[in-house]
């Protein structure tokens, strides 16, 4: 009898204790489900206490992928820029070159005479804005013709594609060559078709400049149109179908679609088309003999050209060749950081 009461009167907690052993089942269940029957079921265990952390790689790994191409680098770049800067701190003309006199350093002489030219100032804002111009000119023609290569057929685009790709891939000599032939105002095809008779197309400063324009943009559009051309490839085609359903133009679909999805291939070929374009030469001295009447057309480049061995002032050349550095790395320093600003992934 005492057993039957004892299981009787115990019936109740019996029932209470299964009712929490259900609630609790969900929340402390699997803390008390910790052994090996919990295991087997296939839950992860705790981790023990004092175990280490998962190792990580080493601070040093990515350097050592990235050694090799820094070795070269260093040999390609790091030397004769080290070069460039001592040259344009020292007297160096063409009778330290002989062994005629000894060579002296100047220090930042070289500076203060190439800072104190007018001259200097006039060539750097004529490419300044030179090299504006044709990179605006080079962005709006790649961009548009890589657009124009998605909207047409197969055949048209093959062709397009070769001769963006033939104007590429010619020299940038030869392709000079060949635009002054047509521009020749003896023998050229351009004067005779327009009419003009014997005009010279180089004999004043803003021709001469816009016929190098459309050289420079014709040699260099073809970079911008493929790279771009592979970005818009790579865009999903349900983006630009809801754009199109929505009732977008191309030039807003361009705005406000594509631009976006392609800024950072945008990034890189404004960076590119900046530093080609600031620092053109061959064009210039091929297509205005050497910078034009009077170095009308004069640019930097040709400018330390002419210093450094048509004068024989090399120690000056080199210094307008730090300045052209410098400039370059401080303005895609600056480009860089105000995309950063403005919340870009780089």
């Amino acid at each position: 009898m005492s057993a039957t009461a004892d299981a009787a009167g115990a019936g109740p907690g019996t029932r209470t204790g299964a009712g929490a052993g259900t609630g609790s089942g969900a929340g402390s269940g699997t803390g008390s489900a910790s052994g090996p029957g919990r295991s087997a079921g296939g839950a992860a265990k705790a981790p023990r206490r004092g175990a280490r952390p998962p190792r990580r790689g080493s601070g040093w790994t990515p350097w050592l992928y990235l050694a090799p191409a820094l070795v070269v680098l260093a040999a390609l770049l790091a030397y004769p820029i080290y070069q460039l800067g001592l040259i344009s701190l020292l007297e160096y003309t063409q009778a330290q070159v002989s062994g005629g006199e000894p060579t002296s350093f100047q220090g930042l002489a070289n500076y203060a005479e190439l800072f104190g030219d007018r001259r200097f100032w006039d060539v750097l804002l004529a490419t300044v804005v030179f090299a504006a111009a044709c990179v605006t000119g080079t962005m709006a023609v790649g961009c548009s013709l890589a657009v124009l290569l998605t909207r047409v057929r197969l055949v048209p685009r093959l062709v397009l594609m070769m001769a963006a790709l033939g104007a590429w891939a010619t020299p940038a000599i030869t392709g000079s060559t060949v635009w002054v032939f047509l521009f020749d105002p003896d023998f050229g095809p351009v004067n005779k078709v327009l009419g003009l008779g014997d005009h010279s197309w180089t004999y004043g400063r803003y021709s001469a400049f816009a016929l190098v324009f459309f050289e420079v943009v014709w040699c260099s559009f073809p970079f911008v149109m493929v790279t771009m051309y592979a970005g818009i490839r790579a865009i999903p085609s349900e983006v630009l179908e809801a754009a199109s359903l929505d009732g977008a133009s191309a030039l807003r679909t361009w705005r406000s679609v594509m631009a976006p999805m392609l800024r950072p291939i945008l990034i890189v070929v404004t960076i590119q088309s900046v530093i080609w374009d600031f620092k053109v030469f061959t064009q210039i001295y091929v297509m205005t003999d050497g910078g034009g009447i009077a170095g009308q057309n004069l640019v930097l480049n040709v400018y330390a050209y002419q210093e450094a061995f048509a004068s024989s002032q090399y120690s000056l050349g080199s210094a307008i060749g730090v300045v052209m550095l410098l400039i370059l790395l401080g303005v895609t320093l600056v480009y860089l950081r105000l995309l950063r600003r403005r919340g870009e992934d780089l």
